[in-house]
């Protein structure tokens, strides 16, 4: 079965669409590209990365120098604190002697010179030494970190001076360096007290604040050498693709150019195939006119002169004979006028002329049709019924003959079947003119055409199909078909004579 070619279909529009193909990779909203875009993201990014890595130094150096502070504290409070404390482990305060001692270890050490604030806690929370002597003997409840060293943890940490014990250092300072140091009982464990130093907080922050500047310096051209690479690499990538880009919409524009050139091709073949169509039935109609002006009166004249001579009946049958084959071949050739004449009394005209030859009428079914369709597909239906309804009259025996012609939005839709014997497809094959000229019409419209047999009914079923879309031009070279056809056939000449 021959198929048409689908590339009429394609509207400009979808062609134009197509010659776009890489919109995703044109400018983003605003006129910005997506490599723009991504490049900004990821500097983004890693600007997030850099102070987030560089906080975390910061707070990783300001814990270690912490913690280095509570070790030195620690060592300080072992070697000079605690023999002067000693005494706690058996009483329950200092003598004299000792608040003296701790009095010197304060003002006259290097110890006193990095101490701010200094106190001396009992395990029962109470201050049982400090330069503020307003304060010894008080108790206190205990923070967290009074508490942990008590229980025999070293703790260092920068205290805001919130508690109630830090009343006169909060009038001083806004933040100190606050240590807990466990105090233990010599030969034995026990926490016989806890010793509390508080130091400015200005070496701790100069040392913070140079390291600080060094990571964060460090994780700045780090972040700068990696955010180069991804520029590079990303602006790689991005010319690749531009250039892919450029050179796809150049190939989709040539393909656009290619198929527009096509589709004008196609509809010059259609509006040629459409043209061929009516003057090949232009033709046959001049043919007809011929043989029925020019042999058929000459038969007719030779048949007078017989019928003059005398009794010549054998020879009077043969010429009136050879003169009606004549004449019906005569009428075969012209079709009737189709212009302005819907498609349903076409196919009409086809069968009431089978059934003048034949006293035989097929049954049509008619399905839903368009009011306006061009002449040549007319011709085409009017002239594949007759070749159809004839084979079946031939080759069927007789039998009945259905019809059914219908449209979609698209298509027209032709069947013709019979309940005769079924067709030899090698037959059809070997040649038949009938067939042949049947398919060759469906072609040079653009259509389809198929001829087989059937099994249930048996029976042989002719199928064509033609598009109803006209090249606009074709209607109007076509549409002086049937002045023509009147002009050749002669006022008087339609019909079989």
């Amino acid at each position: 079965m021959t198929k048409r070619t689908d590339a009429r279909r394609w509207p400009a529009g979808d062609r134009r669409e197509a010659a776009e193909p890489g919109a995703g990779l044109a400018p983003a909203a605003g006129g910005v590209s997506l490599a723009t875009l991504y490049l900004t993201a990821s500097l983004i990014m890693v600007l997030l990365a850099s102070v987030a890595v560089a906080a975390f130094v910061g707070f990783q150096v300001e814990r270690s120098v912490l913690d280095r502070t509570q070790s030195v504290t620690a060592l300080y409070i072992e070697s000079f604190v605690e023999p002067e404390i000693a005494g706690l482990a058996t009483g329950t305060s200092l003598t004299l002697a000792n608040v003296d001692a701790l009095d010197h270890l304060i003002e006259g050490t290097e110890l006193g010179s990095r101490v701010v604030s200094f106190r001396i806690w009992s395990p029962d929370s109470v201050i049982v030494y400090s330069p503020n002597r307003t304060l010894i003997g008080r108790r206190f409840e205990p923070g967290d970190e009074l508490a942990g060293a008590l229980s025999g943890q070293v703790s260092s940490d920068l205290s805001d001076l919130s508690g109630p014990e830090n009343a006169e250092e909060r009038r001083r300072w806004s933040r100190l360096v606050e240590t807990y140091v466990p105090v233990r009982e010599r030969g034995g464990g026990r926490v016989i007290a806890v010793a509390e130093f508080y130091q400015l907080p200005d070496e701790i922050d100069a040392e913070v604040a140079s390291v600080r500047f060094m990571s964060w310096a460090v994780v700045t051209l780090a972040a700068a050498l990696t955010y180069l690479v991804l520029v590079g690499i990303v602006k790689r990538g991005s010319d690749t693709i531009i250039r892919q880009h450029s050179a796809l919409r150049d190939r989709i524009a040539r393909l656009s150019e290619a198929l527009d050139q096509n589709e004008r091709l196609h509809q010059r073949l259609r509006l040629a195939a459409e043209r061929t169509t009516a003057l090949n039935e232009a033709g046959l109609r001049r043919i007809g006119s011929d043989l029925h002006d020019g042999p058929a009166q000459a038969l007719a004249l030779a048949l007078l002169r017989l019928e003059e001579v005398g009794d010549q009946t054998g020879v009077s049958d043969a010429v009136s004979g050879a003169m009606e084959d004549l004449r019906a071949i005569a009428a075969g050739l012209r079709s009737p006028v189709f212009t302005g004449l819907p498609l349903a009394e076409v196919a009409e005209r086809a069968i009431r002329e089978h059934e003048r030859r034949t006293g035989q009428r097929p049954i049509l079914a008619l399905g839903s049709l368009p009011p306006d369709v061009p002449v040549v597909t007319k011709i085409a239906v009017y002239r594949v019924l007759q070749e159809a309804l004839s084979n079946a009259r031939r080759h069927a025996r007789g039998s009945e003959v259905a019809i059914d012609l219908g449209a979609t939005s698209t298509d027209l839709a032709l069947e013709i079947r019979d309940r005769g014997p079924g067709i030899d497809l090698d037959a059809i094959r070997a040649g038949a003119l009938g067939v042949a000229g049947m398919r060759e019409r469906a072609e040079l419209l653009g259509g389809t055409f198929w001829i087989g047999p059937r099994s249930d009914p048996p029976g042989t079923s002719v199928r064509l199909t033609l598009p109803l879309e006209v090249v606009a031009d074709a209607g109007e070279a076509l549409g002086g078909l049937g002045a023509t056809a009147t002009a050749a056939t002669g006022p008087g000449q339609g019909g079989a004579s």
